[in-house]
């Protein structure tokens, strides 16, 4: 996972005015990653907690992995330890649409993207660079650029136990690209309450756990980087103390096997798009 901390704080739909104070508690409580993007809307929030805490003495900026993503379709760039780039975001606010609601996409190449952004770490204005959603052809296609300069050091993907992404994490780390796991718990807003599940309650039993802390150290263990999104003070610190103890094998095999390939983001506004990921198996 090279220089990115192991666990981040996501910020995708967190709700507005209770964001600075959730990076304030996180930094507390220890907490140096944080995962941003121009269309959540909040990016504001993240700066006031961080400037904050900065100027509280409690941390300094270069101690942070603050990662953004461009917004669309304008790619203005923002000045981060890590900037990541995404095809879209569909379902935020932002995205110019046609008459039935699917996004009017750009005939962009992501390589020529890649090429503006490799420009940004040249001049300083970004440490790394990175991609989201990529599938693994799509990744490849980056990976065999001619004359690239800089390779992407994450791929942000959503992974959780009922999409455990087996073949597509070990497409990118056996290509020397760390994986970002986002939606790591789930979804319970779309009735997928994986911490309900019983075979994460029962595992969570077993190690004096919260589900919410085995589905964190579930990835940990895949050597995989994760974000979890919370604003609430009690979640935040638990959601990092996920470094005191160890799944077995036979947790890790019994996650696993709860895998149903089951996407929550699809991103469906965007299928018409060229470049749309999940068309292909990984």
């Amino acid at each position: 996972m090279g220089d990115i901390p192991a666990v981040g704080l996501g910020t995708w739909k967190a709700a507005p005015g209770k964001v600075t104070e959730a990076v304030k508690v996180a930094i507390d409580a220890g907490y140096r990653h944080f995962d941003c993007a121009y269309l959540y809307h909040n990016e504001h929030e993240v700066g006031a907690g961080i400037r904050y805490k900065i100027q509280e003495g409690v941390v300094r900026r270069e101690d942070l992995f603050i990662a953004s993503k461009p917004p669309h379709p304008a790619w203005i760039m923002i000045p981060s330890k890590l900037l990541s780039f995404c095809f879209s975001h569909p379902g935020v606010y932002d995205l110019p649409v046609d008459c039935t609601n699917m996004v009017i996409p750009s005939d962009t190449d992501f390589l020529d993207t890649w090429e503006a952004m490799e420009d940004l770490v040249s001049s300083g204005l970004v440490k790394n660079i990175g991609v989201s959603n990529f599938n693994h052809e799509q990744l490849e296609r980056l990976l065999n650029k001619p004359e690239l300069r800089f390779k992407p050091v994450t791929n942000q993907i959503e992974c959780h136990p009922y999409l455990n992404q087996k073949n597509l994490i070990s497409f990118c780390q056996s290509r020397g690209v760390s994986v970002t796991a986002y939606r790591p718990l789930g979804g319970s807003s779309e009735g997928v309450d994986l911490m309900d599940d019983p075979v994460i309650q029962r595992i969570a039993k077993e190690h004096n756990k919260s589900p919410a802390q085995i589905l964190i150290r579930f990835q940990i263990q895949r050597n995989v980087i994760v974000i979890p999104k919370s604003i609430t003070p009690g979640r935040i610190k638990e959601n990092i103390q996920v470094f005191d103890f160890e799944l077995t094998q036979h947790n890790m095999n019994s996650i696993l096997s709860l895998d149903r390939n089951l996407r929550l983001a699809t991103f469906p506004i965007s299928k018409n798009h060229k470049d749309y990921p999940f068309h292909i198996e990984y």
